[in-house]
Order: structure tokens, then C-alpha cells, then sequence
């Protein structure tokens, strides 16, 4: 092993849409986190409507759930306004404002108008399934899109099981036990989750890298998890070894301890963070004299714009993620110019962006497959999103038995862009399913602090040939 590419130790020593008239908006205030199960915070009177499936020409209620607190809050804008963008592509919605809970208007589909109300979570379990409750028994949503955070989406997909009556599509949560395990009929995930996310990141760092050695550092929740047992499985398969994995938890500010106590003879560090916590993480790193752009891989939330703001010291820095970022596909390029056009401020690229996007979209063109109908506990409008092979801005997916996508993966950079940042895909991989090619089965130890067990073997279909 080069000692060039160890980390130095000198660097040590010194170190996250009622219709054609009007619209009914429900929304929690970004720094809410009081609502109880069944209140309603409606700024305009919505809600009370228990009904959980519309007849055909009734307004439907579609709610949208993400993070608006906690460490996440960044990616509230993202997530709403990729939601919305695609109710004004394919429901004929406008949007009357460019904050991320200002409604869009006009939204309709097979001639029947739509509702949208938000809800606000802090990445926390409880608050998730509480809006989501709120939602559903209060408001009265027919279809929930959200949520964004891994615990969370674990436990929005428990609850969906009470309510069978109401269609949960998920936003960008990427536990990957929401689907594999937890396996409600009425949730349906068409964004993957985080492991499949990573594929291809391994066999980079060992190929192309020739790292054999790689710390895991990671916020201490199911969603990291996940996306290093993708890495793992991968990594290991190859050959290479975990020196440690290394979970802090998730309202963590101060990330130079963590960071400090990472080991030292390793090629390199894996970093599965997101919003403040990757900014801070990063931060820290670069304080202890370490170059992140050369010695340091990110998770798919890691590779997001909003860590930009650190600098120049990531350029290099790759990682995996289920959208191209960078990409320069005709499909990919014109969403980008789409959104921006809509909602300049916002960062079109981002997997939150690009997910919540994707899932709203799955949901107005099986709504419009089935005429708008809700009827019969919404059996028509299910088996429409079952059958849907859709073309994402990021790609084609089809849906598993598990109602989870198979999808893309991509490895993506940070580059520098005439003196700005800017993203670079430098490999892609097709097909990505929740078993990772056969790596993964729902009798497996779901992802944890220390599964899956670094194990030679195998390598995914990917790294095969």
C-alpha cells in the first residue's frame, strides 16, 4: 500500500399543490413541531375531511411530507418545490410563489382538481408519523408523497398499514427495510433505497482509487446504515476491508471529535451525513489538515449542492447517488432547465429535488391512467402505480414485488466549474435492485451499526466481467 495514500497523520495531529378555482393548503410552519396526531394547523381552514379514497370528480387531497426541522431543514425547499414542479408539467398547475410552502393553483387531472397540503417533520419518527397522521385522519388525504428521512420512512410505512384505505408514495427516505422488510401493499417506493444508491462506489474506490482500506463515518440512524451496506457488500466482495464504522447521532453539532478519532492507517474515509451535519463534518475535516477532494468519498446526501458552501477543498470528492448529477442526457438536461425556470433558487440537481419530483410524477400519471379514480380502496389507482415503467429525469425504473424500484446508480464528483462547483457523473450502472444483484434478502439482519459483516465473496453483477 502507497504510503502516499494513507491519510496523513501530521493532518491529524493538527483537525441534511383545488383545484381550477382554488386550492386548499395545509402547512406547518418550518419551526412547528407541536402538532399532535389529528390537529390541524391549516392557515385557510382546510381539513376535517376524514374520507381516505375520492369518487371520480371530487377534488382529490394529495399531502406532501418532508423535513422542514432538524437537521434536514435544507432539503424542505427542495422536496416541496420538486413535487410542485411536476404538478405544473402534468396537472397544469402555477405556481404563486417561490417559497418552498407557497402554493401552485389550477392543478387538475382527468378533469378533476387537486388539493395539496404540506406537512413538516424533523427527521424524527414520531413527527413523521405524526403529520402523516395529521394528513390522512384530519385533512383527509387520498395519497401521501413523503417522507424524506430513513427512521422516518421506516415508520410512515408501519403506519401505513392501519390506514389500507390511503396510497403512500415515498419521497427520498432510503431505509432500505421500509420496502424489503416492513413491506406495506399500500406503499410503493420509487426512488430505491440507499444501498442500491452506492452501487458502483466500491469497486471506484478500489479500481480506480486503489484504496483497500476505508473508515465509515455516519450519523447513527437507519438511512446511513443502508447506504454503507451497499458499500460494504461491494467493497468487501472485492477484497478491500472496513477499519471501522464509526455512528454519531444524528443532532450532533460539533463533528470534530468524531472526526479526530477516526483511524489513521486507512486509504480513506467514507462519509454518510446530510444537511448541517455533512458541512460540519466536512469542515472539521479539513481543519485536521485532511483533504476531502482526495481522501474522502460521500454518501448520496453528502453529494448534495448544499454542502457547496464549504469550498474549494471538495473538489474531487465522489460518491454514489440515484441521480445524475452533472448528467448531460437530453432528459436530464431539460427537467434542469425546467425547474430552474420555475424555481430559480433552488437547487435542481438535488436527489431531493429530483425524488420528490419522480414521485409525484408516478402518482398524476397513474391517476390519470385510471381517469381519477379512487374508488374500490383505490385498487384501480394501485395497480396503475404497480404497472407504471416510467422515465424519470434520472432514468427508467420499474417497480419489484416489494413495490421498490429497480433503477439506476451513479457515481458522481465534485468538479470545478470555471471557479464554481458543479457535479460530474463518472460512472453509471443500469439496473439496481433492493437485493443488490442477490447481495441482500429480506432474512438478512436488516442494515445496523455493525451489519452486514465486511466478507470477501461475489461481487455484484456490475463488477462482474
Amino acid at each position: 500500500m502507497s504510503t502516499s495514500r494513507r491519510l496523513s497523520s501530521r493532518g491529524w495531529r493538527i483537525l441534511t399543490i383545488a383545484g381550477a378555482l382554488a386550492l386548499a393548503l395545509t402547512a406547518c410552519s418550518s419551526g412547528d413541531t407541536g402538532d399532535t396526531p389529528g390537529s390541524s394547523s391549516s392557515s385557510n381552514g382546510a381539513g376535517g375531511d376524514q374520507s381516505s379514497s375520492a369518487p371520480s370528480g371530487d377534488a382529490i387531497k394529495i399531502g406532501i411530507l418532508t423535513t422542514c426541522g432538524g437537521p434536514f431543514a435544507s432539503f424542505e425547499a427542495e422536496s416541496f418545490s420538486g413535487a410542485k414542479y411536476a404538478l405544473i408539467k402534468y396537472a397544469g398547475a402555477k405556481a404563486d410563489g417561490q417559497q418552498p410552502q407557497d402554493t401552485v393553483s389550477g392543478a387538475s387531472i382527468s378533469g378533476v382538481s387537486i388539493e395539496v397540503s404540506y406537512g413538516c417533520s424533523d427527521a424524527t419518527p414520531d413527527k413523521a408519523v405524526s403529520e402523516a397522521r395529521r394528513l390522512v385522519e384530519s385533512v383527509g388525504v387520498s395519497v401521501l408523497l413523503g417522507p424524506l428521512s430513513g427512521d422516518e420512512g421506516v415508520a410512515v410505512a408501519n403506519y401505513a398499514k392501519s390506514v389500507p384505505g390511503v396510497t403512500f408514495v415515498n419521497g427520498t427516505s432510503g431505509a432500505q427495510s421500509t420496502t424489503l422488510e416492513v413491506d406495506a401493499p399500500n406503499f410503493f417506493r420509487f426512488g430505491g433505497d440507499g444501498a442500491q444508491w452506492m452501487a458502483g462506489l466500491a469497486s471506484y474506490a478500489h479500481d480506480k482509487l486503489g484504496w483497500s482500506r476505508v473508515a465509515i463515518l455516519g450519523e447513527d440512524y437507519s438511512y446511513p446504515y443502508t447506504l454503507a451496506a451497499g458499500f460494504v457488500k461491494e467493497f468487501c466482495s472485492l477484497g478491500g476491508e472496513i477499519a471501522s464504522r464509526s455512528w454519531v447521532p444524528l443532532d450532533q453539532t460539533d463533528w470534530s471529535s468524531p472526526v479526530a478519532q477516526l483511524p489513521r492507517d486507512v486509504d480513506g474515509v467514507l462519509l454518510l451525513t446530510g444537511g448541517t451535519n455533512t458541512i460540519a463534518a466536512e469542515k472539521a475535516y479539513i481543519q485536521l489538515g485532511q483533504n476531502p477532494g482526495k481522501t474522502m468519498l460521500g454518501g448520496s446526501s453528502v453529494m448534495d449542492p448544499t454542502s457547496f458552501t464549504v469550498g474549494k477543498d471538495l473538489v474531487g470528492l465522489t460518491g454514489g447517488s440515484p441521480v445524475p448529477l452533472g448528467g448531460t442526457s437530453p432528459e436530464w438536461t431539460q427537467y434542469v432547465d425546467g425547474i430552474k425556470a420555475e424555481f430559480p433558487d433552488v437547487p435542481a440537481d438535488s436527489l431531493f429535488t429530483v425524488l420528490y419530483y419522480d414521485g409525484m410524477q408516478a402518482i398524476l400519471q397513474a391517476l390519470d391512467q385510471v381517469g381519477a379514480d379512487l374508488s374500490d380502496n383505490q385498487a384501480a389507482f394501485r395497480e396503475a402505480l404497480t404497472s407504471l415503467d416510467p422515465t424519470f429525469p434520472n432514468g427508467s425504473v420499474t417497480l419489484d414485488e416489494n413495490r421498490n424500484s429497480i433503477q439506476p446508480a451513479y457515481v458522481v464528483k465534485i468538479v470545478d466549474k470555471d471557479g464554481s462547483l458543479g457535479f460530474e457523473v463518472v460512472k453509471s450502472i443500469k439496473s439496481v435492485d433492493e437485493t443488490f444483484g442477490g447481495l441482500f434478502s429480506a432474512s438478512d439482519p436488516a442494515p445496523d451499526r455493525n451489519n452486514p459483516a465486511c466478507e470477501a465473496g461475489t461481487p455484484p453483477p456490475w463488477d462482474q466481467g
